[in-house]
């Protein structure tokens, strides 16, 4: 099976290929010349008529085979793109939860802060209270 989608990938490229009409050109040369060789008009018309035909029919067959194919990979990129997508939103949750921490510890700092002045100022006062207290005695 794998053969044969190789077959119909390689197909499908060479009939856009300058090579094909090429071939194609001398193919019907070829066969319209058959007339010198005494064969009549109408087999010459029916054999070209089954040739276009049987090739129109398998190109057809050989493009849907590539078709389906890149269907398929091209679900499989859209998988990945989901997932890709899933882990963006992933890590933007995850630096919003960061920068919501820095803000909070931030915001605590500010309170330690506040509550060392705090401290020391109560501190400079009973340092004061306690030296008045012991100029009283």
């Amino acid at each position: 099976m794998k053969n044969l989608e190789k077959l119909s990938e390689k197909l499908t490229v060479w009939v856009g290929t300058p090579a094909s009409i090429v071939t194609h050109t001398i193919l019907f040369i070829s066969i319209f010349s058959l007339r010198f060789i005494g064969v009549s008009n109408d087999d010459i018309l029916l054999i070209l008529t089954t040739a276009v035909s049987l090739e129109a029919i398998y190109l057809a067959i050989f493009i849907q085979m590539t078709i389906n194919k890149n269907r398929e990979s091209l679900a499989g990129v859209e998988k990945d793109i989901d997932d890709i997508q899933e882990n963006v939103e992933d890590l933007t949750d995850d630096v919003k939860e960061i920068s919501d921490d820095y803000i909070e510890d931030d915001e605590d700092e500010d309170k330690i802060v506040v509550s060392i002045e705090e401290i020391r100022a109560s501190l400079e006062k009973l340092s004061k209270d306690i030296t008045k207290l012991h100029q009283v005695k």
